[in-house]
């Protein structure tokens, strides 16, 4: 047992600690429901730290709060910007059940809080009942056929991943925005870590925004996101898709699939954004 009063252990599966995402992630306990981490700034686009990966760090902490091994819906609230260094996760345990358990995170950083994270725990391993999946997976050219971001000007945030663009979607860099606020490739992490439900938040929030092919931005700092888990991903890449319908006044809708190699879906995503240019 730890000192939080619940059995040591979180959804990062026996073998992966020594990989780049779960040092970034790790926290320590503290104390009084208080864990603490670094937010490390090979993690950060610009100046600012990549929101599911804020997101992943809150979670490192409740998962250990929690009995269950598995996400299965995390909101995330960004209240304000974090910045790379200490950053302490304050877990609210709001109700521990028999097939699902519930609880609160806040990052902070000092006085000021930086994230509001809610997140119901499951396992992903144990659940079955009635299925209707009318969606599929996008028509995707391989891996190899499609554009690997990379390059000087690449953000270190980015430079964690393997990540492969459609032609289309790598437009707005390559020659000119598209005109369709689409997103679509593939994305692995660039060391080899194998992707699990632990970070499958991470990978909702990884690609470039979609918005990036309709409006040129600097930044478009996310407002809300919601990741829904639907199954632990099979080694190897995952195949994602983002979209965007509605841009109104600078604020933007973002939704997410994410599939893996065999085909399965493997969790939803949903996100507000705000342009700025």
């Amino acid at each position: 047992m730890d000192a939080e009063g619940t059995a040591a252990r979180g959804t990062t599966e026996p073998g992966l600690e020594g990989f780049e995402f779960d040092r970034a992630t790790a926290v320590e306990p503290v104390g009084d429901g208080r864990w603490r981490g670094e937010i490390r700034p090979e993690w950060t686009v610009g100046l600012a730290p990549n929101g599911g990966y804020v997101v992943a760090m809150a979670l490192a902490a409740l998962s250990r709060s929690l009995p269950h091994p598995d996400p299965f819906a995390v909101s995330a609230h960004f209240v304000s910007k974090a910045d790379p260094g200490p950053a302490d996760v304050v877990v609210e345990v709001v109700r521990t059940g028999v097939g699902v358990s519930t609880g609160m995170a806040r990052l902070v950083q000092g006085r000021r809080g930086r994230a509001l994270v809610t997140g119901t725990y499951g396992d992903l391993s144990a659940i079955e009942g009635p299925t209707a999946v009318r969606g599929e997976p996008p028509d995707v050219p391989p891996p190899d056929a499609c554009v690997k971001v990379e390059g000087p000007a690449t953000p270190e945030f980015v430079k964690r991943f393997d990540l492969r663009l459609t032609e289309e979607s790598a437009a707005w860099a390559r020659t000119a925005p598209s005109g369709v606020a689409e997103m679509l490739g593939w994305i692995r992490f660039v060391d080899g870590r194998p992707p699990d439900s632990a970070s499958l938040p991470l990978f909702a929030d990884a690609f470039p925004p979609s918005s990036f092919n309709v409006v040129p931005s600097l930044w478009v700092p996310t407002l809300e996101l919601t990741v829904h888990v639907r199954a632990r991903p099979s080694p190897g890449w995952l195949l994602c898709r983002f979209q965007t319908r509605y841009l109104i006044d600078g604020y933007l809708e973002e939704d997410g699939e994410l599939w893996d190699e065999g085909g399965r879906l493997v969790a939803l995503s949903r996100q507000m954004a705000r342009i700025q240019t």
